[in-house]
């Protein structure tokens, strides 16, 4: 059972991709199952800083095979952006390095359009999307409208296609009263992007059974987080794309005999983007202690899109259902040195919804909007953990925190991050 599947444990922006890189240095192969550049990962190695949007991030081991599963969504204009970027940065990208599912969807520039249009019509009830695209593409995937990535391989059919597709969205681009798309540039730009690509498309599913066959070490790398999940999470605040353990296997195309591992990855406390309910938020000197100011890559700002997170206390309630939902063997903490200088710490242990304590989320999110935390309060700690390497150097107090998380979710810690950098990792015995 030669699968890992690593998985958001909360509204995304976890810390995943660190890990990612960090299991790929046992891999033989790092396949991406869902989303598209909404995500971003972002991994630091030495002195130099690699901010991901599409390419896994096990690229940046040269022996690892990194694959774009069918699950995704994908821009093939960034797509080629960012394989020039990593290129600059001396990582050299190959047909036999990456490989780019056949069934995955493109994204178009019509999709862009239709996402920033809807979103402008919400107004203040808008739903926070990154405006990459996302939401129409898969719109377009399940009404069996979309164009997938295995197109690009006759450049006269994809020229077509897309052509065809831009013009359906003006047509609703019209209606909206929105700017309309340059089809004759969109469409050469795309078909420029296809001249690129084309030699990395492939059969994907047929790949990656084929090296589970030989005992080949996958790791499975998701995007966005379990509470983000079109199914599971706090819909309608949610991507389209289910970002869940169940979400590798349709995004891949491998069944479930295949994984021994399923890890989970939370932040030490609680952050979000976008709308939606968020019980532990502190609109505060706590919230802004959390996020930072901004001046450092790791501070509280998204990769993809800049926007200032949401911060607050951590939520043990949501955490527990992320890993009912997941069936996570075990849990990765980052961000714990983020608490150093805190005298006192909270951890949500349950909820007080409508004079009612319970301690899972509510199902419905105009429940979960109601919902008051119920917090349990430990010591805090003063030392700075970020040169700690080893779980018995860590105070008091932060092992204390730590295991009474494990405790509380009934599920291994395994390993705790302490900065971005790449070595900056302690394991838990």
């Amino acid at each position: 059972m030669p699968v890992t599947i690593l998985i958001g444990a909360q509204w995304g922006d976890e810390g995943k991709g660190r890990f990612v890189d960090w299991l790929a240095g046992s891999a033989q192969v790092v396949a991406r199952y869902s989303g598209g550049d909404n995500a971003g990962h972002t991994v630091a190695v030495g002195q130099k800083v690699y901010k991901l949007h599409l390419i896994p991030s096990g690229v940046l081991h040269s022996e690892v095979v990194s694959i774009m599963g069918n699950g995704m969504v994908i821009n093939p204009v960034n797509l080629v952006k960012e394989m020039d970027y990593l290129a600059g940065e001396g990582i050299n990208i190959t047909p036999e390095t990456l490989r780019i599912s056949t069934r995955a969807h493109v994204i178009t520039p019509g999709h862009i359009a239709l996402d920033k249009a809807r979103e402008a019509q919400l107004g203040a009830g808008a739903i926070g999307t990154t405006l990459r695209g996302i939401g129409p593409a898969y719109f377009d995937k399940t009404g069996r409208t979309g164009i997938r990535m295995g197109d690009l391989l006759d450049v006269e059919v994809f020229a077509d296609t897309m052509t065809a597709a831009l013009e359906r969205s003006n047509a609703q681009l019209a209606q909206m009263g929105a700017e309309l798309v340059d089809v004759p540039a969109a469409v050469q730009a795309y078909v420029d992007a296809a001249d690129r690509l084309r030699p990395f498309i492939q059969d994907t599913t047929l790949y990656i059974n084929q090296r589970l066959q030989e005992g080949a070490r996958v790791v499975s790398e998701g995007a966005q987080g379990t509470l983000l999940d079109v199914d599971h999470g706090t819909y309608p605040f949610v991507t389209s794309s289910s970002p869940t353990s169940g979400g590798a296997l349709t995004g891949l195309g491998f069944g479930p005999t295949h994984v021994d591992r399923v890890i989970g990855v939370a932040k030490a406390f609680s952050t979000r983007v976008g709308g939606g309910p968020m019980p532990t938020e502190q609109q505060n000197e706590i919230g802004a202690r959390l996020r930072g100011t901004g001046e450092n890559f790791w501070d509280e700002y998204g990769t993809t899109t800049g926007r200032a997170r949401r911060c607050g206390w951590l939520d043990v309630v949501m955490l527990r259902y992320a890993a009912m939902v997941n069936g996570f063997t075990e849990l990765a903490l980052t961000k714990l040195d983020v608490l150093s200088g805190f005298e006192t710490l909270q951890l949500a242990v349950g909820y007080d919804v409508d004079g009612q304590h319970v301690t899972t989320p509510p199902s419905t999110t105009y429940q979960l909007a109601r919902a008051v935390p119920i917090y349990e309060t430990l010591h805090g700690w003063e030392a700075d953990l970020t040169g700690v390497r080893s779980w018995g150097d860590l105070p008091v107090e932060a092992r204390q925190y730590v295991s009474r998380i494990s405790e509380l979710l009934e599920l291994p810690i395994r390993m705790l991050s302490v900065g971005p950098e790449r070595t900056q990792l302690i394991q838990v015995s």
